[in-house]
Formats: C-alpha cells, sequence, structure tokens
C-alpha cells in the first residue's frame, strides 16, 4: 500500500515540476518524522535553474492537483521541503488490503533469479559466532528477497581443498575421533591436536602437503577420505543450522570445479589478458591499474590452485544460472572479495554483489577454531536458551515445564537471529546473552510477545462470541489507531528498500517498532469492552497486526508465537 502512495506522490509532483517549468527525473522522496513522505526535490533544481529552494518549492507546491480517491490527502510546504500526507482512503485500503492479502502481505513482483551463498565455514569444526553472523544475515536477505517476488537459490560453498581439510584428513589417521560427541565437536579435537602435532612436529607437514596434491588429482582413496571427513563435519553443522531455522538449497563442492577442468580454462583465460606473470614460482595477476596493489596468486609454484582460483571458476558457473549473486563475506575478505570482482571484471564475466560484515563478539574475547578458541553456536545456543528459561520460569511460573521449555527454546532462538540481525552488516557488535532474552528490552521476545498477544485478543473474542467480519474502517480514528495503521503500510516498503539495499537490520528496526506501534494502541484504546461499531473494527485492526507481525517475524526467520 505505502509503494503506491509513493508511487502517487511521485507522479503528481512530477507533474506539478513540469507545469512550473522544471525538468527533473528524481522527485527526491524521503521518509520523514513531520509527514508521511517528503520531497527535497527544490534543493535538487536550484543549482541547475538558478533559484533559492523555497522559491522552487512555491511554484511546484501551487501546481499540485490531488485527484478525487487519492491516497494523498494534502501536500504542504515546510520551508523548501514538500510534505505529503496519507488520506482516509488509503487507511481504509490498507486494514482491507491486509486482511484480504494476509501472509502474502508485503509480497512484491519482482522476479529473477538470484543466486545466494552465506555461510560456507570451512568443514573443520562447528559454527561458532563469527560464522552464525553469516548465516543469520544471509539467510534473512534470502527471505526478504522472497517476499520480494526473486527466486531465490542459497547455497553453501564446501572448501573441501584447502590445507585445513588436509589436516583433518591427516588428523583422523593419526588421532582418535569421540563418537561421543556431536560430530563437528569431535572433527575440531582432531583438527585442533593435528595442528599442535603439526607446529610441534613440524616434520610431518610434507605428508599433509602430499594428501593435498593426491587429492587435487584426485586419488580414489584420498577421495574417499576427504568424502568422509567433510561429510561428518557437515552433518554436525548442520544440525546447528537446522537449529537456528536456516535452510541451504544447495552444498557446492570446491573441488568439482578442478575435476571438471573448469579451474584450468579459468588460469588459461587469465594468461591470455596478459596480466598474469610469475614471480617467486607462482603465477598473479597484476591489478594496480585498477586500485588494488595487492597482485592475487592463481596458481602455487608447485603448479596447485588457490581457493581464490576456484572461486573464480565458481562465480563464471553461478553466473551463467542466475540474474543475480550476492555473497555474504566477512571483513577479513575485503580484500580479495575486490580482488575477486577485479578479476571477473576483466574477464568480462558478472561480479557478485557482496555484503561484507563485521565480526560480532563475545564477552570472552575473539576466537579461532585452530587453536581451539572458540565458543561454538551450539554453547552459545544453549546458553541462551539457559537464561530464556529463567525469564519464562520468572514470566509464567502457573504453566507445565513442557510449556516453559518450548517457550524457551523459541524465544533463545529468536533471541540470536534478531540480536545478530538488528546491527547493520558493516558495524561490529557484540552479543549479550542475557540482554538478548530479556522480555522488558525491545528484542525478539518483545516481538514475539506482541504477536502472543494479539492472538490472545482475537482468541478472547471468539470465546466471548465477538464477530468482526463486518465492520467499518471509518470509525479507527484514534491517534494511535491512526499510527498503527501507517506502519502497518510501510511493511512493503520495509521489504523494497531491504531487498534493494541489501539491509536485513531495517526489517528487523520495522518489526520492533511494529510491535511498540500496536503496544500503544492496546495500552490506549479499548479493544473487547469497547462499543460493538468500534470493537468490530478494533479486533479487525488486532488481526492486521497479528498478520503483519507473523510475516515480519517470518520473514526475520523467527517463530510468531499464540501464546508465551
Amino acid at each position: 500500500m505505502f509503494l503506491k502512495f509513493k508511487d502517487e506522490v511521485s507522479s503528481i509532483l512530477s507533474s506539478a515540476a513540469a507545469i512550473a517549468g522544471f525538468e527533473t527525473e528524481d522527485v527526491a522522496l524521503t521518509e520523514s518524522s513531520h509527514a508521511d513522505i517528503a520531497s527535497s526535490v527544490a534543493f535538487k533544481l536550484a543549482p541547475k535553474y538558478k533559484r533559492s529552494p523555497k522559491e522552487i518549492c512555491e511554484n511546484i507546491c501551487k501546481n499540485i492537483k490531488i485527484p478525487p480517491d487519492s491516497y494523498i490527502d494534502r501536500a504542504e510546504m515546510a520551508g523548501p521541503y514538500l510534505n505529503f500526507f496519507v488520506s482516509r482512503n488509503f487507511l481504509n485500503e490498507t486494514v482491507l488490503r491486509v486482511l484480504l492479502d494476509r501472509e502474502n502481505f508485503g509480497n512484491l513482483n519482482n522476479r529473477g533469479k538470484v543466486i545466494l551463498e552465506h555461510t560456507s565455514a570451512n568443514p573443520d569444526g562447528p559454527l561458532h559466532i563469527g560464522h552464525i553472523r553469516n548465516s543469520v544475515i544471509g539467510d534473512t536477505l534470502a527471505r526478504i528477497l522472497k517476499r520480494a517476488g526473486y527466486d531465490v537459490e542459497t547455497q553453501y560453498y564446501i572448501n573441501d581443498m584447502g590445507r585445513q581439510i588436509a589436516v583433518v584428513v591427516w588428523g583422523l589417521l593419526n588421532f582418535k575421533f569421540d563418537k561421543t560427541k556431536k560430530k563437528d565437536h569431535a572433527i575440531a579435537e582432531v583438527y585442533i591436536n593435528a595442528n599442535k602435532s603439526l607446529v610441534d612436529e613440524k616434520e610431518h607437514s610434507p605428508e599433509v602437503d602430499a594428501i593435498m596434491k593426491k587429492y587435487e588429482i584426485s586419488d580414489a582413496a584420498t577421495d574417499k577420505k576427504f568424502k568422509d571427513a567433510i561429510d561428518t563435519a557437515m552433518e554436525g553443522i548442520k544440525e546447528t543450522l537446522k537449529r537456528m531455522n536456516i535452510h541451504h538449497d544447495r552444498f557446492i563442492w570446491e573441488s568439482q570445479f578442478v575435476r571438471n577442468g573448469e579451474v584450468n580454462r579459468m588460469m588459461e583465460r587469465i594468461k591470455e589478458t596478459g596480466r598474469a606473470a610469475i614471480k617467486d614460482g607462482a603465477l598473479m595477476v597484476d591489478l594496480n591499474d585498477m586500485g588494488i596493489q595487492k597482485p592475487l596468486v592463481i596458481q602455487r609454484s608447485d603448479g596447485t590452485s588457490l581457493y581464490t582460483t576456484r572461486d573464480l571458476a565458481y562465480h563464471e558457473w553461478k553466473a551463467a544460472q542466475c540474474e543475480r549473486m550476492i555473497d555474504i563475506l566477512g571483513a577479513d575478505h575485503k580484500l580479495i572479495s575486490s580482488q575477486l570482482k577485479a578479476v571477473l571484471r576483466i574477464l568480462k564475466l558478472n561480479e557478485p554483489e557482496i555484503v561484507i560484515f563485521e565480526f560480532v563478539s563475545l564477552p570472552e574475547g575473539s576466537m579461532s577454531t585452530r587453536r581451539g578458541v572458540f565458543v561454538s553456536a551450539d554453547e552459545l545456543l544453549d546458553e541462551v536458551e539457559k537464561a530464556a528459561l529463567l525469564e519464562v520460569r520468572k514470566k509464567r511460573p502457573d504453566t507445565d515445564e513442557d510449556f516453559k521449555k518450548k517457550v524457551a527454546s523459541f524465544v533463545s532462538i529468536g533471541a540470536v537471529r534478531y540480536d545478530i540481525v538488528r546491527v547493520s552488516p558493516e558495524k561490529a557488535t557484540t552479543f549479550n546473552w542475557a540482554e538478548a532474552v530479556d522480555f522488558e528490552k525491545q528484542g525478539a521476545p518483545f516481538i514475539q510477545y506482541a504477536h502472543a498477544r494479539a492472538c490472545s485478543i482475537i482468541r478472547n473474542a471468539h470465546e466471548e462470541g465477538f464477530a468482526f467480519e463486518t465492520f467499518d474502517p471509518n470509525v479507527l480514528l484514534e491517534e494511535q489507531e491512526i499510527a498503527l495503521i501507517k506502519k502497518l503500510s510501510g511493511f512493503e516498503n520495509v521489504i523494497d528498500n531491504a531487498a534493494r539495499e541489501l539491509k536485513p537490520n531495517l526489517l528487523a528496526i520495522y518489526a520492533r517498532e511494529l510491535a511498540d506501534a500496536f503496544n500503544q494502541f492496546y495500552r490506549y484504546v479499548p479493544v473487547l469492552a469497547a462499543e460493538p461499531e468500534f470493537r468490530a473494527a478494533r479486533l479487525a485492526l488486532v488481526d492486521c497486526s497479528r498478520i503483519v507481525l507473523a510475516n515480519a517475524l517470518d520473514t526475520l526467520g523467527i517463530t510468531a508465537p499464540e501464546s508465551m
């Protein structure tokens, strides 16, 4: 609904500017606390026409013509700005549209295939909190893009040819695998012991190198060892992802691009550009003229390929299958991702859109799987669930233990997902699990509780025999009612912005604001105790709130509970 209002403002404003004698392709619409939407177009036109923004604004304003039954109620000047306000027609249609579209409310009509790669952690141990920021951002963006109308495929790129996996394979030949532990944790233990041994007893390092070479040339016995090791680690990783409500459509092994010859073909194409040169035995690509001082190494001195070479082949393969490629990468990949994009540009291949995220940390400090210093995602989720259970026991002492545990489970997952995704990806953050599960703070439990409250009101209405299938939306005149309807209408606009800007935090902020608007409405406006004509309309508004809260939570990958 809001996008239609926005389009109407844009159309009317463009016409008014043209009548006033101004040519503009951008009417500069922005969100504003002073209006439902504002325009700063006068500032854009001032340099071109050498007139003051206020004078331009006056000329445009007097030529604005709002048709009958418009979504626009009025336009007002505020200095050099033009402020637009929604009409009663817009408010009424928003309520009716939510009730009609229900779970499809907020869906957009974008088209095209998107391949979004996220997580892609090395299969040498369990996911830790750094990995799950990648997972949560990626999964939430995939959900946003799907709601925006795109055909989205999520991929996990398995780095099966790196030295880390060769160390795991060597470690499994020399150290005990603890079958009593979750499989990815047992693999991590082997990996840590193997690394320690390789540091202390360097004579074993050639054995690892030999394993790597055998795998690159596809020795059958070595291939099986790698597959068994990776499948074992991935089984545990997939369990953790499932617990967090995160799904991948496909798992792509990087070795396939070596086996099918794509990596060799990629290296030949790069050589043909004339940019490749051998230095210290390794083949490198000079990117200095593209603003990247460090050359990209695409082949080691021993003739083996690198992760970056295989990644180039992977992106060429992806580009042939979709209109958009999106990669979710940690801040430590800034250089390599810019090198990758530069080489793809040289080869005239499609480039991925890169979402770089800064790291999330715990008060405990930094983490490293190699050194064995990390808090796994499993441990984090267990701790958060314990904290959530304590909160639920305080809030709902009258309920049975199974109910408390069920609530603690979905509250903890919601708390982790929300607390990670609410911060813009480019900002570093510290995760505090005690605050994340606090029902009083405006995090996931706050939003989930607003949904549960809406469900409870609807349940009570049914039990009391109060019908609201027929109602008059014109009676929704209270300040809190109008604010809530406007907030409901903005859901599709948030989806549109988040999908275009690849910023899932915009949806997290919106969900919190929607829950707050609903709570303000419920606090100040009687619903079940209201007169019948008001009660029916307000119950319809509660149902609208329940629907959009559920849609927002679902798009965030968070459970929308009916009670908690």
